[in-house]
């Protein structure tokens, strides 16, 4: 009994325990740089988001800016568009989505420039519809991006932004 201690566990116990958590220790001190070499490079972090200074787009211009290698359509629309793009009814749309569940502030039109058929980039400002037109295969987006005619099964896509104040808008 002169290996027992208090509560009936030995010496033996406690060096199974301590060999065993300082193994573990060392397990993950050898993981961890292989686990963290999987993290994004800090060039692939910084594509992931861009800030577009708006003040330099006039009422009625649109601009194209790159994010994550898309291109992104910036338009400034003016009180017409706006109420042209309220006023659609959700029947006569595809894709049906309000044009107010599509932009934070209804003045500025944020949309990935891809087509959503076959990955074209839409010209703007063309078509029957005002917004934008996939020459390639004939799909029609109205002043909102939403599909209008074509084969594109959805509406061109809203990425995720904020304003950051009046002037400035950070996409990604």
């Amino acid at each position: 009994m002169a290996d027992t201690t208090h509560g009936g566990q030995t010496r033996r116990d406690f060096l199974y325990i301590a060999a065993g958590g300082m193994g573990a220790v060392g397990v993950g001190a050898m993981a961890w740089p292989f686990v963290s070499q999987m993290n994004p490079s800090q060039d692939v972090l910084a594509l992931s988001s861009t800030e577009v200074d708006l003040s330099t787009i006039d009422v009625g211009q649109s601009v194209k800016v790159f994010w994550r290698g898309k291109p992104v359509f910036i338009r400034h629309r003016t009180a017409a568009e706006i109420a042209e793009a309220e006023g659609v009814p959700m029947g006569d749309l595809p894709d049906p989505q309000a044009d107010s569940d599509r932009v934070q502030r209804a003045e500025w039109l944020i949309l990935v420039g891809v087509c959503t058929h076959l990955g074209c980039i839409p010209i703007g400002e063309q078509g029957d519809y005002g917004g934008w037109f996939c020459p390639c295969h004939g799909s029609h987006y109205d002043i909102s991006g939403r599909i209008r005619r074509g084969p594109a099964p959805l509406n061109l896509e809203v990425p995720e932004y904020v304003f950051l104040d009046d002037n400035r808008v950070r996409i990604g």
